[in-house]
């Protein structure tokens, strides 16, 4: 198992640098290209999360607040640690749980394109209600409409789109029960009309965490999810973001172009010349892309090899370290080592499991 550590954690490592020491070796011309160039698949779509995951163990790595979670059926994937997360001061600068929109941003002061990080090996994606949209984002009756509307049942699991920090979660005359979440690249979504809110302002959730249960509360003629997408406060339309029909996200990287924030910017798939510039990017990022992948799939066959090979052991009545220790060949020490938390003057408790090699 500590080898199984030093390899993992400095396969983290290298799977953070690598995307540095490819864009070194690369030809780059232009501040466009080199923002192109980094560790990610553009076209590729984003399945929705689907939770339900059985942990078997946890790894650290020589990243900060990055740990590896072994499952189950041996597979393995990283997890960002809250605590850290909650360090960045997008938790902080205009930080209201009592006002819905706290930005004082002017439009002016925003540029031109936005590049936002949405989904990677960090940060997962969860589909908050997969369905036709019935009303799209844009001017409807006159008002402007800053989200789309999703039908669902009264009483239907809401799940967050994305992990995040919950800002705002309180009754609202037009949105009804309204939550808000805060992600940490600086994105915010916007759930109302639901029937009950299961979170409060303050509380950290994961990528398709029940936040909630579908409703009809506030201004709304039947059961259905307001869904918003906003940056520093001005919403835009969610559907460049999600093709809700198929639950898929469209990017893991999303350039949040200015003009998205008009009342009036529906969605509308790239132009010919976005695409080809896209597709040049792309071209690039494959190399990089198949190297992490090399890297990835390697860590991932040694987690999965360990993890298969591990051994864990249930208390009995009349057991104690050193005796279960003698059992399986190994030391005290090292049984602790393998469970966090875990000492030679800890009392047993009878029924619980722990990990022996």
């Amino acid at each position: 198992m500590k080898n199984l550590k030093f390899f993992i954690a400095g396969t983290v490592a290298m799977v953070l640098a690598c995307g540095t020491v490819c864009a070194q070796d690369s030809i780059v011309k232009t501040k466009k290209d080199a923002e192109l160039l980094i560790p990610r698949i553009h076209r590729q779509p984003v399945q929705s999360l689907v939770p339900g995951e059985n942990a078997l163990d946890t790894i650290d790595t020589q990243t900060p607040g990055v740990k590896i979670v072994l499952f189950m059926d041996n597979t393995w994937k990283y997890y960002r640690d809250p605590a850290e997360a909650l360090k960045s001061e997008v938790f902080t600068r205009n930080w209201s749980t009592e006002t819905i929109n706290p930005y004082n941003t002017s439009l002016a002061d925003l540029p031109d394109d936005i590049r936002i990080w949405v989904a990677d090996t960090l940060s997962e994606y969860h589909c908050p209600n997969q369905t036709k949209v019935y009303s799209a984002f844009g001017i409807r009756h006159r008002r402007r409409h800053q989200g789309v509307d999703l039908p669902l049942k009264k009483g239907d699991p809401v799940g967050a789109a994305f992990a995040g920090r919950v800002r705002f979660s309180k009754y609202s005359s037009g949105y009804g029960n309204l939550v808000v979440i805060r992600h940490e690249n600086g994105l915010e979504t916007y759930y109302g009309h639901l029937s009950e809110r299961k979170v409060e302002a303050g509380d950290w959730v994961e990528a398709g965490q029940v936040i909630g249960l579908g409703g009809s509360t506030g201004r709304s003629t039947g059961p259905h999810l307001h869904f918003e997408t906003r940056y520093q406060g001005y919403a835009f339309d969610p559907e460049w973001l999600i093709d809700f029909e198929t639950g898929v996200l469209r990017h893991r990287l999303f350039v949040l172009k200015k003009r998205y924030l008009d009342a009036n910017s529906k969605y509308v798939p790239e132009s010919e010349e976005e695409e080809y510039e896209i597709n040049i990017g792309d071209q690039r990022d494959q190399q990089v892309a198949d190297s992490l992948a090399a890297v990835q799939k390697a860590a991932q066959e040694k987690a999965a090899r360990e993890a298969a090979a591990a051994q864990y052991y249930t208390i009995r009545s009349g057991d104690n370290l050193g005796k279960i220790a003698r059992r399986y060949g190994t030391t005290v020490n090292a049984i602790c080592r393998l469970n966090p938390g875990l000492t030679a003057k800890t009392t047993l408790r009878i029924g619980r499991r722990i990990r022996v090699k």
